[in-house]
């Protein structure tokens, strides 16, 4: 694998890593040949990553403030196409997955576009990032002195890659109605939920504090209320993450019972019932877990094709026209070369996970871990994650909108978060009160 001048320090930098993610020295290249969030400003030598100019910031045509969004590259043509028989001259550029899915499926493809270094984040967010940048530090993987930015934007070890996914931006307080479907292996989708999502990240409050924040350590906070399908309708979930993930809580409403429940354990590979159980914890938007169970370790920086600015998605008004037969329909999906971060994930001694090796592709410019591929306990690629991405320039950002993954053994697959046939598209919301995400709010939701 092809690996930057960048990466070389930092795979140099692991063999002793330090309490901090970066010097003075370090952290001052975010305000020159670094971007405010960490990524290479530059482009690449043959011009096929475009340099970072600020990225996308500009009202789209069709968006509609709490409703639908429009799409910025509505106009473009894809640059080439990516198939099965065409998939070993643009190898270096697939993960395992995205090659398996092209053998596997001869109806499966690549449309990839024009790159556009879309991401943004408000001022406030950047100057956050850059106190992060020194300030920040990961002990007994817990993250610690980090607010309201990427907490390691010149990071030192796969672990910090991935708090950065975690703690990514894309919002304060947002809501989402949102639909998701398991795709059986003969081809149907099956709706398992339909519902509103309320979600809020305290640590990204723009007029919070370090000290305020260190109170309570809960960086995401999130409701889903199910009203279909109607064996599922009233039931609901409350979820709150914390910085240190072995306090994590989870409550589920049960409608058949008429009762809150806690969840024991609502991390790692346990189902999650906001997917009806099909997903895990951590498989949620590529990765949504507790990174004490692997030890990670950063392979490099790579140029690869991966989902990018996917407004096109968010275009069809029925979710049916978006879903294919194990995968999305390719019609719909935008993919482009930008360079990620690659961590492989190994399970830890004394661990337990039904996948004990993993890698995860993390775009430089947002940290969005956008593609992910798991391996079972025989060394089998099982599954292959992915998130897609959307500009957002109200909030501003490019974030993860529909996730998924599709199981290469079984040849099921899931869909999540699809807003096509909902009249809103993550919509910005004001800051919800605190008792919006507990159980006693949930039970009065939910109950039918």
């Amino acid at each position: 694998m092809k690996t930057t001048t960048t990466t070389l320090a930092v795979l140099a930098a692991m063999l002793g890593t330090p309490a901090y993610a970066a010097t003075a020295e370090e952290a001052a290249k975010l305000k020159t040949e670094l971007t405010p969030l960490g990524a290479e400003k530059a482009g690449n030598k043959d011009g096929s990553i475009p340099a970072w100019t600020g990225g996308y910031t500009t009202p789209i045509a069709g968006d509609k403030a709490g409703g639908r969004r429009g799409d910025p590259f509505k106009d473009e043509k894809p640059l080439y196409v990516v198939t099965g028989k065409n998939a070993d001259q643009y190898a270096a550029m697939l993960t395992d997955g995205t090659k398996a899915l092209l053998r596997k499926y001869p109806d499966y493809r690549l449309d990839v576009y024009t790159s556009h270094r879309t991401a943004a984040a408000p001022q406030w967010v950047y100057d956050n990032t850059f106190k992060n940048a020194t300030r920040a530090k990961l002990t007994a993987d817990v993250t610690s002195g980090a607010y309201g930015g990427i907490p390691f934007p010149i990071p030192k070890s796969g672990a910090e890659v991935m708090w950065n996914h975690v703690l990514r931006w894309r919002g304060s307080s947002w809501q989402v109605p949102l639909s998701q479907y398991q795709l059986t292996a003969d081809g149907k989708a099956v709706l398992t939920t339909s519902g509103i999502a309320d979600q809020q990240m305290p640590y990204y409050f723009q007029d919070g504090t370090l000290e305020q924040f260190a109170k309570s350590n809960e960086q995401w906070l999130i409701r889903l209320i199910n009203t279909g399908p109607p064996i599922r309708a009233g039931e609901a979930i409350v979820g709150r993450n914390s910085i240190d993930a072995s306090k994590d809580q989870a409550w589920v409403y049960l409608t058949g019972q008429r009762r809150v429940r806690k969840l024991p354990n609502p991390c790692c590979d346990t189902p999650t019932p906001a997917t009806a159980g099909v997903m895990s914890f951590d498989e949620l938007s590529t990765w949504t877990g507790r990174t004490d169970r692997f030890d990670w370790k950063i392979v490099g920086k790579q140029e690869m094709l991966i989902p990018y600015n996917g407004n096109k998605l968010l275009q069809p008004k029925s979710d049916t026209e978006v879903l294919g037969k194990a995968y999305l329909n390719p019609d719909f999906v935008r993919w482009e070369k930008h360079r990620v971060w690659v961590v492989e994930a190994a399970l830890r001694a004394g661990q337990r996970h039904q996948a004990p090796k993993s890698r995860y592709y993390c775009d430089e410019d947002t940290w969005n871990c956008v593609l992910g591929d798991r391996w079972d306990a025989n060394g089998q690629l099982w599954k292959t994650l992915w998130s897609q991405t959307f500009v957002a320039p109200d909030l501003p950002g490019t974030v993860i909108g529909a996730f998924g993954f599709t199981d290469l053994i079984s040849g099921t697959a899931f869909v999540g978060d699809l807003f096509n046939s909902k009249p809103s598209q993550y919509a910005l919301k004001p800051r919800y009160q605190d008792s919006v995400f507990t159980p006693d709010a949930m039970a009065g939701e939910g109950a039918r």
